[in-house]
């Protein structure tokens, strides 16, 4: 029988179905709404989101197992009983308690959290959230003592509300900012110390195993496998072993590289220690874990900007590379984050002239979000061993002078996959049980190889990254 994954992301809901004779077939996309109620404010519609994962359920052939992927760490509150959504989705991307964050950073709390979580204080993380709805949702507070409160990242709201199991995966709980990595539980002291009670928080399981079960066409079909959506993608790459390294681009961009058993530090680089994955109870694979707040939404922020019309302009540029012309942008839109963790920084163009054109920007806007992320392999490469090959996937991943110029500043072999839903696969792969045999996608592999050493230009554009720091207040 098949196997369905769906991949619950940012901007859509996507359901891949993998057959038995190894082909794939997306079955359902649903895009659904992003809500900006208030400045730094990021929402989503939390029964929209199960519309969209059941219209993608419905929408496919009978399946024998389902896997769900999901954002990370977007969270929210329900009723335990009716399992009815007492709030909107807070989003990964959401910067409502920021002011919350610098409090306890003043306070001098970041050590200890790096030191139990492996997370820096940031409110990209669930932790401060979670705390912000039961200090402004009296509902939740009234709930809360009456024991009928359930909070969470949206796994544990959908495998609730939708499979009858009140769990999360320990790769979704590993980006909270309040599960102990050592213990693969949640904290006491976390909890204490952000203000979020632990007896409302799901149970902390596997990422594979028996997560419930969810009807397709009056059949329970179970779901065996949850998983952070990063996570999959790195599962889809064929990362298994350590210094296996892949990049997902999408509305941020996100490396991930594999450090097999061994949990390791690095705060002095700004990389997160995360789990990877568990298959195997008791035995967490690993990953260190660098994320760039705009990707993606920075390329679409220049094409809305009109710097550009449709995207097959931007494939090539006649001209050497703007950053090799003293024109860099930093695409800080909503502050840096991995290896700076800067909400203070805003986007900047520095270099322009008056015979600069919007070819140049929009040219200096891609290098910028490809040198971003060769920040982070670069931080990730002073601590663990990466692989010869860097694995990319994403919307700018189909861009020839992206991918060259990421490899040229890189100094690794980028690959980019014609099977263009690596986190779908890896969500189908992992709810399999085993690895799945999938027919090859039409045009196979593409592989960029460094053309001439660009490694030098992250020197160039650190220098403009410290110019973007500490401008908002």
């Amino acid at each position: 029988m098949s196997v369905l994954a769906i991949d619950q992301g940012t901007t859509s809901t996507r359901a891949l179905c993998v057959h038995d004779d190894g082909s794939t077939q997306i079955t359902h996309v649903v895009r659904h709404r992003q809500l900006y109620p208030e400045a730094g404010w990021v929402e989503h519609d939390a029964n929209e989101l199960i519309a969209s994962i059941e219209a993608c359920i419905d929408a496919s052939p009978a399946v024998s197992a389902i896997g769900i992927d999901n954002q990370g760490e977007s969270c929210l509150a329900w009723h335990a009983d009716s399992k009815q959504p007492l709030t909107p989705v807070i989003v990964w991307q959401d910067n409502r308690t920021h002011a919350v964050i610098e409090a306890l950073k003043t306070e001098g709390h970041e050590a200890r959290v790096l030191e139990l979580a492996g997370l820096p204080l940031d409110s990209y993380f669930s932790a401060s959230k979670l705390a912000w709805i039961l200090q402004h949702n009296s509902e939740a507070s009234s709930l809360l003592r009456q024991g009928k409160l359930r909070m969470g990242t949206t796994d544990a709201f959908f495998l609730d509300r939708l499979a009858g199991r009140y769990v999360t995966d320990i790769s979704t709980a590993s980006r909270t900012s309040l599960l102990n990595l050592q213990t693969g539980n949640w904290d006491s002291e976390l909890c204490e110390l952000f203000g979020v009670p632990i007896e409302v928080l799901p149970e902390v399981v596997p990422t594979v195993g028996d997560l419930g079960a969810i009807m397709q066409r009056g059949k329970p079909v179970p779901v065996t496998a949850s998983v952070v959506d990063q996570q999959a993608s790195l599962y889809g790459h064929g990362c298994r072993q350590a210094g296996d390294a892949k990049i997902t681009f999408g509305t941020g961009a996100f490396a991930l590289v594999v450090t097999g058993s061994e949990l390791r530090r690095s705060p002095e680089q700004g990389l997160l220690p995360t789990v990877a994955w568990e298959i195997t109870p008791g035995e967490p694979v690993y990953a260190l874990d660098g994320g760039v707040y705009c990707a993606g939404s920075a390329i679409e922020w220049g094409r809305n900007l009109g710097l550009f019309v449709d995207y097959a302009e931007i494939n090539q540029f006649e001209a050497a590379a703007a950053i090799e012309r003293d024109l860099v942008f930093v695409p800080a839109l909503s502050g840096l984050a991995c290896p700076h963790w800067d909400r203070s920084a805003a986007g900047l163009w520095l270099g322009m002239s008056l015979d600069t054109e919007r070819h140049d920007l929009v040219q200096a806007l891609l290098e910028g979000v490809a040198l971003r992320a060769a920040e982070v392999i670069r931080a990730m490469g002073e601590f663990a061993v990466i692989g010869e090959r860097v694995s990319i996937d994403g919307g700018v991943s189909v861009n020839p002078y992206f991918c060259q110029f990421l490899a040229n500043v890189l100094g690794h072999q980028v690959s980019v996959n014609a099977m263009a839903e690596l986190t779908a696969l890896g969500t189908a792969t992992l709810a399999a049980g085993r690895e799945l045999e999938v027919v090859a996608a039409a045009g196979g592999r593409r592989d960029y190889l460094p053309e001439v050493d660009k490694t030098s230009y992250l020197d160039r554009f650190k220098e403009a990254v410290a110019r973007s720091r500490n401008w908002r207040r």
